[in-house]
């Protein structure tokens, strides 16, 4: 199975977790049946939408990580679980992920708040153990995947988006996959790539450029043309284009540096044009080598901006390779890549489209690898079931409580083929899906309920693991067109940045009655006297 990341130990968990699993198996419930619900409670970055990702990790996980053996016990044992019951450790070791069945949207697919991505079912103890876990892995590949959309978005369909966030990612093997499959088309991070099966992207950097004086810094001046096959002096031809243009007036190391990198590679080269001056100096000494390489049968790709105002410098750069094009009487320049990097986040993005520019590529870091604007998701793992009863969370706060019971989830489609609501209902043959009419109950308010007659009904959940894997996973492209077309099925005004509209999620009649006997059932009333 490819994943993003090693596979974890099972150790790699909370503390309580395993005294849980002892407490559990003191008191001999730790084989009793149980159901655990794996939701969030509200959607990220003030937005109305999240992608659920990380399943193929957690499958990972369970298949190759969820066990026990001699050292793990052993550890337990005389550290953290001294003094428990040698017996405990002896069922402990027989433990693994065979007794689990796990039920999960697939990887990939919308996800809203109070619906469960998740339903564990198993002996109690054992699916104990697998919160942490759970929780880890699909917490941040479920945040990464919905920033990297989000950032997809504010840069418009259009527009190539390269990840460079390694060097600040607290995570960056699995933040450079997901946000791959979040949006962005590529990744500086080696590794990322070949695990995704596709080429690294990435330029040069200022330190390569500040490296050379001058040309007499160059090892060889020969080019080979690809005209004729020949080896021709390559640096006359730049400095003969350099005298046309009248650009003798530039940095000599950026000049020399450029064609340094143009002879490495010719059919590579895109340059980094901010080390001195963007304007006066890089821009210029590109034009020198973009054009001479032209002369030996090579198109040049592009200029990166890291600094300054990218916009602004965007369009005087467009403005300038078109003049050189006229100039030349050709077509060559106009045409490049124009990429900018230098802090860039989902507010920058956005701002460029009001105020116009000439961009076609971002390198952003920091802000989708690290998710600035919320560094956690928020999921969480409920008891929702044990021993074939219902369990609820009850909290004064009504969006900290849990639905209860084994719950299936549906997406209701309209007639336009968007996404009405998503209907939480009763496990297995919902008698409310059996109408033509669906009556939709707000989990929270009695009188908010809507009736819908959708033209599609889809069954978000599946049984993706039963002691093993039941079906063959996707593979990473396969999800991320999921992505893409799952996007095509929300509205325009649930995906509005500011302000957008919230979607609906609703409990079937069966589901809100079965809640309200259960708060019944087990709140405490105060009592005043």
């Amino acid at each position: 199975m490819t994943t993003s990341r090693p596979t974890p130990s099972v150790l790699k968990n909370d503390l309580y977790q395993f005294t849980m699993a002892y407490a559990y198996w003191r008191n001999g419930m730790h084989l009793k049946p149980a159901v655990f619900d794996f939701f969030f409670r509200q959607c990220p970055f003030e937005g109305e939408f999240a992608i659920f990702a990380g399943l193929a990790d957690l499958l990972d996980f369970l298949e190759n990580g969820f066990r026990f053996n001699d050292e793990k016990i052993e550890y337990l044992r005389s550290q953290p679980l001294k003094g428990a019951d040698p017996e405990f450790f002896k069922w402990l070791k027989t433990v693994d992920s065979s007794p689990l069945r796990i039920y999960a949207l697939a990887e990939g697919t919308l996800a809203f708040p109070r619906v469960p991505l998740i339903r564990a079912e198993g002996p109690i103890a054992i699916a104990q153990i697998l919160e942490t876990p759970l929780l880890e892995i699909c917490n941040f590949a479920s945040l990464m995947t919905t920033n990297a959309r989000r950032f997809r978005m504010a840069a418009g369909m259009d527009k190539m988006l390269l990840e460079f966030g390694l060097r600040r990612a607290q995570d960056g093997t699995r933040a450079s996959y997901y946000s791959w499959l979040g949006g962005f088309d590529g990744t500086s991070n080696v590794d990322a790539a070949k695990n995704l099966d596709i080429l690294p992207k990435g330029t040069m950097a200022h330190s390569f450029v500040s490296s050379f004086s001058d040309h007499s810094d160059l090892n060889s001046s020969i080019l080979r043309s690809c005209v004729d096959g020949k080896d021709r002096n390559f640096l006359e031809a730049v400095l003969k284009v350099r005298s046309e243009l009248h650009f003798e007036n530039t940095n000599p190391g950026e000049l020399a540096a450029f064609i340094a990198y143009a002879q490495t590679f010719p059919s590579g080269f895109l340059a980094l044009i901010d080390t001195y001056d963007t304007l006066n100096s890089g821009l210029p000494n590109f034009i020198c080598v973009a054009v001479a390489l032209n002369g030996f049968g090579y198109r040049p790709l592009g200029v990166r901006l890291d600094s300054g105002d990218l916009a602004d410098l965007s369009k005087k750069c467009r403005q300038k390779l078109h003049e050189v094009d006229t100039e030349y009487g050709f077509y060559l320049l106009g045409g490049i890549k124009i990429c900018a990097s230098n802090e860039i986040d989902e507010k920058v993005l956005l701002s460029f489209e009001k105020q116009g520019h000439e961009i076609d590529v971002f390198g952003i870091g920091t802000h989708v690898v690290t998710c600035q604007n919320q560094p956690a998701f928020g999921g969480v793992y409920k008891l929702v079931e044990v021993d074939g009863k219902s369990c609820i969370k009850i909290s004064q706060k009504r969006d900290k409580m849990s639905f209860p019971g084994r719950k299936d989830a549906h997406r209701l489609i309209g007639q336009d083929g968007k996404a009405i609501l998503d209907l939480i209902t009763k496990h297995i043959h919902p008698t409310s899906l059996k109408e033509k009419t669906i009556l939709c109950c707000d989990p929270f308010d009695e009188t908010d309920r809507i009736a819908v007659i959708p033209s599609e009904i889809i069954p978000l959940h599946t049984l993706i693991w039963d002691g093993g894997l039941t079906s063959p996973l996707p593979t990473p492209p396969e999800i991320k067109k999921r992505i893409d077309q799952e996007m095509t099925r929300l509205r325009e005004d649930h995906l509005r940045t500011v302000n957008p509209t919230p979607y609906r999620v609703s409990l079937s009649l069966e589901l809100y009655g079965h809640l309200q006997d259960i708060l019944r059932r087990n709140m405490v009333v105060p009592l005043i006297k």
